[in-house]
């Protein structure tokens, strides 16, 4: 837990650009949480029922989402320079990818062949994910990372994997429950 409380307070040492680069990124995945966690409690408030695969998406949008915000302040403070190599366009490749999947997720509720992109772009996000993560073993294994970025990463991967591979069964499903809550919403005939 010290070296948890040492990682965190490294905030503290963050500039302007880093709080807009931190707001924006950590911001945007509790905006996902929120989103999908909220879709889905009008839904069950209103007797919609949804399967167990749906409520992967918001938990391991949860999980997920605290990791990154842990890992993204060694990023931005004493990982920052270590990281201009290769890894920094691995993680931009990543949530390029890993953004593209989610909005033709969503799209593949009403549009025909969406789920392919959607899939492509999953698979990408999850190779890339792998690519970084020999990044961060190399750095790990050469004393340029420690072990509150490591068990951040075994995080990451397991909300964002829980949240996709619930997503994708949800999909598989024919998006149970998604119709009437839209309905709900005054969002669907």
């Amino acid at each position: 837990m010290a070296e948890l409380f040492v990682y965190v307070g490294r905030i503290r040492e963050f500039r302007p650009i880093d709080w807009l680069v931190y707001l924006s990124w950590v911001g945007m995945l509790l905006g996902l949480t929120i989103a999908t966690g909220g879709f889905l409690l009008v839904g069950h408030h209103h007797g919609v029922g949804f399967p167990a695969s749906a409520w992967c998406v918001p938990g391991g949008a949860a999980i997920f989402t605290l990791a990154v915000a842990i890992d993204t302040i060694g990023h931005r403070t004493i990982y920052k320079e270590v990281l201009r190599g290769g890894e920094q366009l691995v993680h931009h490749v990543t949530i390029v990818c890993g953004i593209a999947s989610v909005v033709l997720l969503v799209l593949a509720h009403g549009v025909a062949g969406a789920w392919v992109p959607a899939m492509v772009f999953t698979a990408l996000s999850i190779i890339y994910s792998l690519v970084d993560e020999v990044f961060h073993w190399r750095r790990y294994v050469s004393a340029n990372a420690d072990r509150v970025e490591m068990w951040s990463h075994l995080f990451i991967l397991t909300g964002h994997g829980t949240m996709m591979l619930g997503w994708w069964l949800w999909w598989d499903g024919g998006y149970l429950g998604v119709d009437a809550t839209l309905r709900v919403l005054g969002g669907w005939p």
